[in-house]
């Protein structure tokens, strides 16, 4: 296929751009490469690359995950900068890159000759030296989700009154893959800023800033704050609950009298009657033994096809 231009894309952030004017923005200034950057603030900046701009807004300069405050005072976007871009006069910002880039097709061909293994580290700042690499200034929503930690709030963010990322903008639709499930079942649960998604069944639970995954069952009693519970794959039998049962595991979901807060709970995941899943008062991280949960950034996690017996405290 003959194509002039590629567009790169990173696979662990949220945000909605239209890419067409990023796309016109290089080709308008002859760019060989742009990078696609978001102004950020000083304790954001500490974790991404940050990249300094002159007039034009050709980029000069790369710093990887700058932490030293000499080299941040060295990297902040000037005044003049800050007007140009219509930040408010004042607020200290930095130009961070967001993973997205347009190249020039042969230019890529060229920079991927090599034996580098990292993109951003040794690709980039190596075609800022050599080739004219521009910012495209973006300004909507973006959140880095690399970390269980960012994964976690901004998934959060999602169950509250106005949320940053807003999927009920019918300007710029987001569709989600059919999976054609019933609808959810809500029996006398109360809920409070939380989404469900399609195919779960709540019983008489109370569910508060988190988010429900699709065909999830919650149980009586039980009561899940601030949790992202990610659903599961597939209905169980009444053979396999019963099997289950026989084997001392609880069935997909959450049972009854259960108590969950500040956890990621992944799919499949099995967690039987009168548990308490929190991480309060434990280590910032932490790896169960027996592979039970982990701990992460202060969040329990329960992995993937996990089973907590009934009467677990964690």
């Amino acid at each position: 296929m003959d194509f002039d231009y590629a567009l790169i894309l990173s696979g662990d952030q949220l945000y909605r751009m239209d890419y067409r004017p990023l796309v016109q923005q290089h080709v308008e200034t002859n760019a060989e490469v742009t990078i696609a950057t978001i102004p950020v603030v000083r304790n954001e900046a500490r974790s991404l690359g940050i990249l300094q701009i002159n007039p034009e807004r050709r980029i000069v300069r790369f710093v990887e995950k700058p932490k030293e405050t000499a080299l941040l005072d060295e990297l902040r976007l000037d005044a003049a900068s800050t007007a140009r871009l219509g930040l408010a006069e004042g607020e200290e910002r930095f130009l961070a890159s967001m993973g997205i880039y347009v190249f020039n097709r042969d230019l890529l061909s060229q920079l991927l000759e090599n034996d580098y293994t990292d993109f951003g580290k040794h690709i980039i700042p190596r075609a800022i030296e050599t080739h004219r690499v521009y910012s495209y200034v973006f300004q909507g929503y973006w959140e880095d989700i690399g970390t269980i930690r960012s994964f976690f709030e901004a998934n959060l963010d999602l169950a509250s009154e106005l949320p940053r990322f807003n999927f009920f903008d019918m300007t710029a639709p987001i569709y989600t893959r059919p999976r054609f499930l019933p609808a959810s079942k809500i029996n006398g649960a109360s809920l409070d800023h939380t989404i469900v998604s399609d195919g779960s069944i709540l019983n008489h639970c109370k569910i508060s800033q988190s988010i429900v995954g699709q065909r999830f069952l919650v149980d009586a009693g039980s009561h899940i704050t601030r949790t992202v519970i990610m659903g599961a794959d597939y209905y169980e039998s009444n053979d396999s609950i019963a099997q289950n049962a026989r084997s001392g595991r609880p069935r997909i979901g959450i049972g009854k009298n259960t108590r969950v807060d500040t956890a990621i709970v992944d799919k499949n995941a099995r967690i039987g009657d009168n548990c308490v899943i929190t991480p309060h008062g434990k280590a910032e991280s932490y790896d169960h033994p027996d592979h039970l949960y982990y701990i992460r950034d202060g969040i329990v996690i329960i992995p993937k096809n996990g089973v907590i017996p009934s009467g677990t405290t964690i």
